[in-house]
This record gives C-alpha cells, structure tokens and sequence, in this order.
C-alpha cells in the first residue's frame, strides 16, 4: 500500500486529489496539508511513501518543505505539482531532491501513474519539458564540464542517456551491454557525483552542457 501526503493551499485541489488517490486499491491517503509547514509537520508525524507537494503554498513555500523532508534521515519521495511546466520553483525542487513534477491538469490517470513510479524509486521526467525547463534557467550560465571530469568516457555516455530519459534497459540496448551493467555504471555515477538519485543527474546534465534541451 503506497501511503500518499497531499499538500496544497487549494482545499478543492487536496480533497479532489486526495479521493482520487485514496480509491485506488494500492493507495492510501494518510494525511493532508494547506502550507508548507504544515506539510512537513505532517510528513514526519505519518511517514508518507509519496507527497503531492504544491509550490506555491503560504507560511512555508513547497520548495523550502521539499529540501526539509529530504534532508530528513528517512525521506518520502516528493511529487511536486504545478500549474505551468516552466516555473523556476520546479527546477530548484529538482535540484533539490524531488521525484518529479505534474501539472496539476494532468488526468487522472497520469496522476495515479505518477504516484506509482515515483514510489518504486524512478523519476517522473518528460524529457522534451525536462530539458525546456531545466534550459529555461540555466541559459544564463555558462556550462560546468569540469564537474564531470572524475566519470570515466563510458559513465558520461551513460548519464548523457539518463539526461535523455532512457531507462536502464533502453540503456543496455543503446550501448549492446547487459542492463545489470548499466545499473553498475549508474551507482558510480551518483556516488561520484554526489547525487541523490536520477533526477538530479538529469539537471547536472544539463547544468554541465552535457546534453541541451528541446526549445
């Protein structure tokens, strides 16, 4: 049973969400939240699997919640939902340590989709917003390829397929090794990179001028 936080100033957006959720057989919502602190008060009392965490939230913004609950030594994954896909607060939750993103009009299916996958530990990335997003705000600065320097050539083609949203069996047949290798390669890549998952080796990617986006 995946255990569901959903966190939004919108008491129309939480309740709908939450019903929604809660409906699904392997779905359970345990608690709800209208401002950022509140949702990470919440988050600690009932150790979500998943939270639904709106940006935009008054007291304490999602963002500032995000990177309080990932720091926290057991961590929900965080889903962050938004209005529009290019809003600087996305990037800086992806930078942060959060999942993913979804529009808040996504259906409802993508929205129970959305839940799942990030709750088996993937990352909930479109590649074309992805890379629109993360150039969006990034342009302004130049690229940092000196911070691949310590990945081997085949690391670097490795995270530039990540950065492209290949998953790791799309990995194996684009480079002709076995799946079990890339998932090696994409452990030494994290670790030496310092990253907490898959989603801030995407934004690195693009941070470092290692892949660019689609306009």
């Amino acid at each position: 049973m995946i255990r569901i936080v959903v966190v939004d100033d919108q008491v129309m957006v939480r309740e709908g969400f939450g019903a929604l959720l809660d409906k699904q057989p392997d779905m359970s919502v345990v608690g709800s939240a209208g401002d950022g602190l509140d949702a990470v008060a919440v988050c600690r009392r009932v150790e979500p699997d998943v939270v639904l965490m709106d940006i935009r939230l008054p007291i304490m913004d999602g963002l500032q919640a995000t990177r309080q609950l990932l720091a926290d030594q057991v961590s929900p994954k965080v889903l962050v939902l938004t209005t529009f896909d290019l809003d600087e607060y996305v990037y800086d939750a992806l930078r942060a340590g959060a999942s993913g993103f979804l529009l808040k009009d996504a259906r409802a299916d993508e929205l129970t989709n959305a839940v799942r996958v990030v709750a088996q530990g993937h990352s909930l990335l479109a590649p074309q917003v992805t890379g629109r997003l993360i150039e969006r705000f990034v342009e302004q600065n130049p690229p940092r390829p000196r911070e691949l320097a310590g990945l081997t050539p085949r690391e670097t083609e490795v995270l530039g397929h990540i950065a492209r949203g290949l998953s790791n069996a799309e990995i194996a047949g684009a480079l002709s090794i076995a799946e079990e290798t890339v998932k090696t390669h994409v452990g030494r890549i994290l670790t030496k990179l310092r990253l907490r998952d898959r989603v801030q080796a995407v934004v690195l990617a693009y941070e470092t001028g290692l892949v660019r986006g689609a306009r």
